[in-house]
C-alpha cells in the first residue's frame, strides 16, 4: 500500500506539472488513494507526523474530488 501511495501521489503531481493531465477527477483520485495508501503504512508503523499529513492530504483530495464530480 505504501509503495502504491507514493507512486500515485508522485505520478499525479508529475502528470499535472507536465501537462499530461488536468486538475480533475483523475488527479484527485490519485491523490486520495495515494494518501490513504501511505497513511495506512504510517498508521501501522506508528509514525504520527506523516500519518496526520496523509489524513489532511486525503481530506483535501476527497473534498476536491467531490467538487469535480458534483455539479
Amino acid at each position: 500500500m505504501g509503495w502504491y501511495g507514493t507512486a500515485a501521489i508522485l505520478s499525479a503531481y508529475a502528470a499535472l506539472s507536465t501537462g499530461v493531465i488536468a486538475q480533475g477527477a483523475l488527479y484527485q483520485t490519485l491523490n486520495l488513494t495515494g494518501a490513504v495508501g501511505v497513511g495506512v503504512i504510517c498508521y501501522l508503523r506508528r509514525t504520527w507526523q506523516p500519518f496526520w499529513l496523509e489524513v489532511a492530504w486525503a481530506l483535501i483530495a476527497a473534498f476536491a474530488l467531490l467538487r469535480t464530480v458534483t455539479p
